[in-house]
């Protein structure tokens, strides 16, 4: 999953709270992205700065000297992107999901989740979260269609 979003976002403090989940950092900041022959994209962090963090208020971290040698990865497959803004009162933001749009990164279309930050809302929550349904359509289920099939069987009577 790649985070995407302004500066000051929270991409960072975002990545951290899913460490702490348990998931594994790739890079922060700067992610360098390849696509292979099958049109796989794989993200990597710079070798001069791998495995570290900046977090605003505390600075520059070593991912692995807090967590262990498991809160992190050299390279991951980047199957979803995430983007991130702060909550815009006149946007328009996906409230079925039924179809997930995609954004093009190097000629691959990557589904995409536009994910509005709001006071006091757990974007690590959401993310992974995302990342959870994305692996649940992959596998054949989407919510989201059950349902709308559901609603348009009962004639639309809930």
């Amino acid at each position: 999953m790649l985070l995407l979003g302004p500066s000051g976002i929270g991409k960072s403090e975002c990545a951290l709270e899913l460490v702490t989940r348990g998931h594994r950092l790739v890079a922060d900041d700067v992610v360098r992205i390849v696509r292979d022959a099958a049109g796989c994209l794989t993200g990597r962090a710079p070798l001069l700065i791998r495995h570290y963090v900046e977090i605003r208020g505390l600075g520059l971290l070593s991912v692995p000297e807090l967590f262990g040698a498991d809160a992190v990865r050299d390279e991951t497959q980047i199957g979803l992107v995430c983007r991130l803004e702060r909550w815009r009162e006149d946007a328009e933001y996906e409230r079925v999901g039924i179809d997930r749009p995609t954004e093009p990164i190097l000629g691959v279309d990557v589904p995409a989740l536009l994910l509005p930050l709001r006071p006091a809302g757990s974007m690590a929550t959401l993310v992974e979260v995302g990342v959870r349904d994305l692996l649940r359509r992959r596998a054949g289920s989407n919510a989201a269609r059950t349902l709308d099939e559901r609603v348009r069987g009962a004639g639309g009577a809930v």
